[in-house]
């Protein structure tokens, strides 16, 4: 990725092969819950664009999609007062809500939507989150029910998570050779 205008120096955590490993073994979790109960696949935004697209393309039966949006970091590096941008529109009373992300860092995030969804009625949600770091940051929260990746406390970026609003886009994750 050097000399790329703009791509900070940065190192690679997780391949693209790695990554799609995480995806279908997430996938694989699923599919079974997919096939049982009346299931809404629910991405965080923006973070859990890319992830929710990659799970859902795995996924088969009938399922609904749909979105919200939470945000901590608006474009920083370092996460702040959460800010609700956007509720889910579909209806998740008495549904299985499987709620997909693109990190659980501390959690602060993960268990807000959450908390929102058992609110709206959900009869169960299963978390879910494309990467965890590995740190003991999370003050008392519970972890994601199912993780693709776990990977250092670093920033990273990729399969859906931003450095400065760009590089979302990319299929493998990196991380930034210093924190900045």
């Amino acid at each position: 990725m050097s000399g790329i205008s703009g791509f900070p120096d940065a190192v690679i955590v997780a391949d693209e092969a790695q990554v799609r490993q995480a995806y279908e073994r997430i996938s694989a979790e699923l599919q079974p819950i997919v096939f049982s109960a009346d299931c809404v696949l629910l991405g965080i935004m923006m973070g859990g664009l890319m992830p929710t697209a990659r799970i859902a393309s795995l996924l088969s039966g009938d399922f609904a999609m749909d979105y919200c949006q939470v945000s901590r970091y608006r474009g920083g590096l370092r996460g702040g007062a959460l800010e609700w941008l956007q509720p889910p529109r579909i209806e998740l009373a008495g549904r299985t809500v499987l709620l997909v992300d693109d990190i659980f860092d501390e959690g602060i995030t993960l268990e807000y939507v959450v908390d929102a969804c058992r609110h709206l009625g959900a009869a169960r949600v299963v978390s879910t989150v494309l990467v965890r770091k590995r740190h003991q940051r999370m003050a008392g929260r519970s972890l994601p029910d199912l993780v693709g990746l776990t990977v250092d406390d670093r920033y990273v970026f990729g399969c859906g998570m931003d450095y400065q609003h760009r590089w979302r886009h990319l299929p493998a994750i990196y991380a930034l050779r210093e924190d900045v």
